[in-house]
């Protein structure tokens, strides 16, 4: 006889009851109709059920559970998000500028909305698990580090990445070695690889988080005999407490490592990592609304990366025709905006009658190389320049979208 499963309705913390459905109350019977528990004509090889609970009988909306699972699909789509953390932070903030912001009404609660997705919610988790719950098909979006991905996806085709560059969480997975004693000279992975010392007896210990990457980027590189250990907390003084011979983490600036002796060595970078869409593929194709709504979140996402260093810059400048305008405009390297520059008449009225002797520019430049811009656009003739920054820059079509299509087969 199959084992019997047991659900955990509305539960609370005073003590719980266990009622055999020989026990179960007529409110209780009315509750299981109306849900479909205890439906009729089971089939045979149904197993028997067992309802745990406490306080007050669960109301009708409560969802049906038999053998441990939901009856039906769930209906809302579920984006995960970090739940601490600067990235939490900086995804928040991302969102935000996005005009998707995410609304919570408790901040010790787990589950909030995005007003602007209907059908959406959200879920605050740690990021490997949400890696884990896409896997599961508990989530089907999400926003994490390339490295977390990598990490516990371990190459799973179910993950697909849909934006691989949200400008954030910017950090890389190295391989940092200590700066002095057998290990002061060793300047490449090649170099480490080929040290005597490294038996089966004696293996190279590593400490390090990263159980699958770790293993998998050093057996590749030709180091055989590894030990592996996973500390809690600094794994940067590891090698200066003797408890490792090198460490494998994650790095920003690199400060930390030089402050405890350590260096990063030639070769060395398992991967460059920062934050990512993630999507599961099976709810993208398989799930009511999860592709559109991730269409969506990722024309908002492209839209606004695209425009955060770009500004939009508005100058007059006399010119007899807006073709000659426009000639002197593209005749700088600087100054060729998106597509080109829009330029239009201004006109003014100069003894009674109307008359464009001045054209307005508009151009889109680069943050980077605003003010050479602006000095050639005034070389050429500019004057009472305008400077404006951009919060969108939307496509016909972004080629994510396309590139996404093509990973799913549609």
């Amino acid at each position: 006889m199959a084992p019997a499963s047991m659900s955990l309705v509305s539960p609370s913390r005073g003590s719980q009851q266990l009622l055999s459905p020989s026990s179960i109350t007529p409110s209780l019977s009315a509750f299981r109709a109306r849900t479909s528990i205890g439906a009729s004509s089971p089939k045979p090889s149904a197993s028997p059920r067992i309802v745990c609970f406490s306080g007050p009988l669960p109301s009708a909306a409560a969802v049906a559970v038999s053998n441990g699972r939901p009856d039906g699909e769930r209906r809302e789509i579920r984006l995960g998000l970090p739940s601490k953390g600067r990235m939490a932070e900086d995804t928040l903030g991302l969102l935000k500028d996005c005009q998707l912001s995410v609304k919570q009404v408790n901040p010790r609660q787990y589950v909030a909305k995005i007003p602007q997705l209907s059908g959406l919610l959200v879920w605050f988790q740690r990021p490997k698990d949400i890696v884990k719950k896409l896997l599961s098909g508990d989530l089907d979006i999400g926003i994490v580090g390339f490295d977390t991905v990598s990490e516990f996806g371990q190459g799973n085709e179910d993950l697909i990445i849909v934006h691989e560059a949200l400008d954030y969480g910017d950090c890389r997975l190295s391989l940092a070695i200590p700066n002095y004693g057998i290990f002061e000279k060793i300047k490449s992975v090649k170099e480490l690889a080929q040290m005597p010392l490294w038996t089966e007896e004696k293996p190279l210990r590593v400490a390090t988080g990263f159980t699958y990457l770790g293993p998998k980027f050093l057996k590749e590189n030709g180091l055989k005999h590894v030990s592996f250990s996973t500390g809690e907390g600094a794994l940067e003084a590891a090698p200066a407490m003797g408890t490792a011979d090198v460490i494998m983490d994650l790095v920003s600036s690199g400060t930390t490592l030089k402050e405890n002796n350590l260096k990063e060595i030639e070769g060395g970078t398992v991967l460059e990592s920062q934050a990512v869409l993630v999507a599961s593929r099976k709810s993208l194709v398989q799930r009511e609304g999860v592709l559109d709504t991730t269409h969506e979140i990722l024309e908002r996402l492209e839209a606004h990366l695209k425009a955060v260093d770009q500004f939009t810059v508005t100058a007059n400048m006399r010119g007899r025709s807006a073709e000659e305008v426009a000639k002197r405009v593209l005749s700088q390297p600087s100054l060729p905006g998106l597509q080109g520059p829009t330029v239009s008449p201004v006109f003014c009225i100069r003894d009674g009658e109307m008359v464009a002797d001045y054209y307005a520019i508009v151009i889109c430049i680069p943050k980077k190389a605003l003010y050479s811009s602006v000095q050639q656009l005034r070389a050429i003739g500019g004057s009472g320049v305008l400077i404006s920054p951009l919060t969108y820059i939307f496509d016909e079509e972004t080629p994510r979208w396309q590139q996404l299509l093509s990973k799913l087969g549609l």
